[in-house]
């Protein structure tokens, strides 16, 4: 790791600034076997203070009155195989449907991917099947496919696969059906999970809200904008992919007066605080509600609107959510924070260990 401290306003900041090593042992392939009993790294981001902690106290580092913000969105079972008309196997994810049925995809072997080539998603069975094919190469890479017949849930039921991330060196496993989604999940959309909010039980939700605390819900459907790595040189020439978001008006009428009374606003992860940022009005200076789509990318020098302390995981290197914590925390004691992490084999990345920056 280098030294991280904040550059002045106009400054360029290079992504390679974000680096680190991490002993491979330390990514996390699997998740701790009960949920909840994750460790807790807390930053002080005024002091650069860190403790070690375990995730069944967090409530305890909360203050009282402070309005927990999480994100209820459901991942998909979105990573789908097909043979292509030329007979290869191909593996699909799906990330957003249009409005006329088709879909916006990532897919393997891209450039092989051109429009109108066809493919036989099906089970081993064949007892269930659908045919789709290409109708257009997005400047992004993605691809737009059309099927025979209206996409349900059933499709991704039936032939899905839960879309652990890369670093993940396994298959997907009957237990990532439930481990791989946050026990408040319940508007499905999102192709990654918000990492954040795996740490939750129902019972340290409970103690949250003994604390005196509020939990409010907002939407963040989770795509490429939060996991794909930034591949310029230059964090101002990265542009990220557009999500969709929905903030209901009684989460933001609450936020809205926790925050004119002075009350914490504690986001879960890096998507609630996404979507908090994107929906703050700078003409109201307020939560806005209803429906949105953002490609807010978060780097110095950003000021926070609406988030005062943030419940996070550990993240990849040369990424927009290392920026966005970079950014939140202050890039000197981030580095701080993630030699700690590894001197203390914390657990990395998605079924990794938590930090709550307050």
């Amino acid at each position: 790791m280098t030294c991280w401290a904040f550059p002045a306003k106009g400054t360029w900041m290079t992504i390679k600034e974000y680096s680190f090593d991490l002993p491979e042992h330390l990514i996390a392939q699997t998740p701790v076997d009960r949920r909840g009993n994750d460790r807790l790294l807390v930053l002080n981001k005024q002091t650069g203070t860190i403790l070690d902690e375990q995730m069944i106290n967090f409530a305890s580092y909360l203050e009282e009155g402070s309005v927990l913000v999480i994100n209820n969105s459901k991942v998909r079972k979105a990573r789908v195989f097909a043979v292509s008309d030329t007979g290869s196997r191909v593996e699909f994810l799906f990330l957003e449907e249009n409005l006329d049925h088709s879909w916006n995809v990532m897919v393997t072997k891209t450039k092989k991917q051109h429009v109108g080539k066809h493919y036989t998603f099906s089970n081993a069975e064949k007892s269930y099947s659908r045919t789709g094919w290409i109708t257009k190469e997005n400047p992004d890479g993605t691809r737009t496919i059309c099927f025979d017949q209206v996409l349900d849930e059933t499709f991704f039921m039936q032939l899905g696969h839960v879309p652990l991330p890369p670093y993940i060196k396994r298959e997907d496993s009957f237990a990532d059906e439930s481990r791989y989604q946050t026990v408040y999940a319940r508007k499905e959309g999102s192709v990654a999970a918000p990492t954040a909010g795996l740490h939750f039980t129902e019972e340290i939700l409970a103690s949250i809200r003994s604390k005196g605390c509020t939990i409010v819900p907002v939407t963040l459907h989770v795509g490429p904008g939060t996991f794909l790595p930034v591949r310029t040189e230059h964090l101002e020439d990265h542009h990220m992919h557009y999500e969709s978001y929905e903030i209901e008006k009684e989460s933001a009428r609450i936020i809205n007066a926790a925050k004119a009374e002075g009350r914490k606003i504690v986001a879960t992860g890096t998507t609630s605080v996404r979507t908090l940022e994107s929906a703050f009005n700078e003409e109201t200076g307020l939560l806005a509600s209803g429906p949105g789509r953002t490609n807010l990318f978060i780097r110095p020098p950003y000021t926070f609107k609406m988030v005062d302390q943030l419940l996070t995981n550990f993240h990849t290197p040369e990424s927009t959510l290392l920026v966005l914590v970079s950014t939140f925390a202050g890039k000197e004691h981030i580095d701080q924070a993630y030699r700690h992490a590894v001197s203390q084999s914390y657990r990395f990345f998605s079924y990794g260990d938590a930090m709550f920056i307050c």
